[in-house]
């Protein structure tokens, strides 16, 4: 499993060079107003969403899970524990096909599990900047 931290950016070009230089890694998946990084050290999922407007930097953090079967252990913990919000079976977003597990803290910070079941998705039905945080709006209303 690795870390997974979801940020806002004004310009992706902008935002690709800079990570790139930072975590001298360059970007596992670019897509148009989307990029994510596999950085190895420190283990980290960094994933840039195109999104001007945002009021926030954070977009959201999470957990990559590498084994689909961490999905249903994750999500008993999480329920037994009173903290999960939602579940997403074959969710199609960041340009992939996902399993997700949603759940918010008493500030109202999202956390996302995931373990991605096709990492290479070139469409999106939905605008990248928002799957991940209209999924969980939606869920938890």
């Amino acid at each position: 499993m690795r870390l997974q931290l979801a940020l806002n950016v004004k310009n992706i070009e902008n935002a690709i060079t800079y990570y790139s230089a930072m975590f001298d890694t360059p970007p596992h998946k670019i897509r148009d107003g989307y990029a994510n990084f596999e950085i190895a050290n420190p283990p980290l999922k960094l994933v840039l969403f195109e999104n001007p407007d945002a009021d926030e930097h954070l977009n959201h953090l999470g957990v990559e899970l590498f084994d689909a079967a961490d999905i249903g252990i994750a999500k008993k913990r999480l329920e037994d524990a009173g903290l999960m919000k939602s579940v997403e079976v074959d969710s199609i977003c960041c340009h992939a096909q996902q399993d997700k597990l949603w759940t918010k803290d008493d500030t109202e910070l999202s956390w996302e599990w995931y373990s991605s079941k096709d990492d290479n998705l070139v469409e999106s039905a939905q605008k990248v900047s928002q799957c991940c945080s209209d999924a969980l709006e939606q869920n938890s209303a």
